[in-house]
């Protein structure tokens, strides 16, 4: 592919338009909706965690085998959305942490779900409140997104497959509940034609919910992954065309600054060394990630409030990227689909997503 040599122009307009050092723009862009989104994302993963040690507790003390398979596979789909919540949290590229309350709520749920206080039908029910309040949050997070903006949306859309996760195993909850609360109260064995009204409620979520829950059965590959960060920073680029705001402006180039940051770094860590055997324009990807760099340092020299420059440069930033993008989907996604077997692609997602959220702390700690 021939590579597109943006450095002429690059020399042309660089620093007509610098601030002065105490005025150069920020390189986030952490308003306190994007901040309040971010931590509610972290309360999330608090509690998924906490459901996780709960449902390995239900397991120990329950003796119904049919419960008992259903709860494992709760934490099958547990563990993943795991990984899910994680993705979810790298591609969104905000730090937060739980509040507060949420830490506290946790202890006090652990120490009732390791006591003996409560029956086992108690301690499932209160499961089946935190299966409650991880759907309504991811259900609002999905809502705030909407608000917040397009970029937001883009970046959380593997939650769904949580949320209807969680939902789903609320119908499950809502039948154990039934099972075991007639059993405590009455000693009786229930009407297990139940369980088919819990699978018939399950089958029926998709269609309740509409689109703002799915269901995904599987952790990302690094392919997946890559095209959510491409399909991000495209959305910001669309953003910045959309407004002529100086203010929106620099918010929206310093979330790009990181997120090409971030990916770039990533790339250049654990993507490129492991397809260069296989790909002979490997070297070209560099090259072309060095550029974009020299560009993003160039338009955060800037002044927004010259706004037909500052748009004028990150157009030219956009077209470099947009070539990039389509250099590595078009022949290097080919070349880790050919080489890599499915588990190797998921393996080299999980180390992507690690070096990006490293590189964030190490963002969100320079700021400090």
């Amino acid at each position: 592919m021939k590579q597109i040599n943006h450095c002429d122009k690059l020399k042309e307009l660089k620093f007509k338009h610098p601030l002065k050092r105490e005025q150069q723009m920020p390189v986030t862009l952490d308003d306190t909706k994007r901040l309040a989104i971010a931590q509610k994302l972290a309360d999330m993963k608090a509690i998924q965690n906490l459901i996780i040690s709960n449902e390995q507790k239900l397991i120990e003390a329950c003796t119904d085998q049919e419960i008992r398979k259903r709860l494992q596979d709760f934490i099958q789909d547990d563990q993943k959305n795991i990984g899910v919540l994680d993705t979810v949290m790298v591609q969104y590229g905000v730090k937060g942490e739980p509040k507060e309350t949420t830490q506290m709520m946790i202890e006090q749920v652990q120490k009732l779900m390791e006591g003996s206080e409560l029956t086992m039908y108690e301690k499932v029910a209160q499961h089946e409140l935190l299966k409650h309040k991880q759907t309504m949050a991811g259900l609002l997070i999905h809502k705030c997104a909407q608000v917040v903006g397009a970029d937001v949306m883009a970046a959380i859309g593997p939650l769904n497959a949580v949320n209807f996760d969680n939902r789903a195993h609320q119908e499950q909850l809502k039948g154990i509940l039934e099972i075991l609360g007639t059993r405590e109260l009455t000693g009786q064995e229930p009407d297990q034609s139940l369980w088919g009204r819990v699978q018939d409620a399950v089958a029926a979520l998709s269609g309740v919910v509409g689109s703002a829950v799915t269901r995904s059965d599987d952790e990302m590959d690094i392919r997946a992954l890559i095209r959510m960060d491409h399909t991000k920073v495209n959305t910001l680029f669309m953003e910045v065309q959309g407004t002529n705001d100086p203010q929106k402006l620099q918010e929206y180039f310093g979330q790009i600054y990181k997120d090409l940051s971030v990916h770039a770094a990533a790339e250049e860590q654990v993507v490129y060394p492991a397809i260069r055997s296989y790909y002979q324009d490997t070297q070209e990807l560099y090259s072309e990630q060095a550029e974009m760099k020299q560009m993003l340092e160039h338009i955060k020299s800037l002044n927004p409030s010259d706004i037909d420059n500052f748009k004028a440069n990150i157009e030219q930033l956009m077209r470099a990227v947009q070539s990039h993008v389509q250099q590595e989907e078009n022949e290097m996604f080919p070349k880790l689909r050919d080489n890599f077997s499915h588990e190797q692609q998921k393996q080299m997602a999980t180390e992507f997503k690690s070096v990006k959220s490293q590189l964030q702390d190490q963002m969100a700690a320079s700021k400090k």
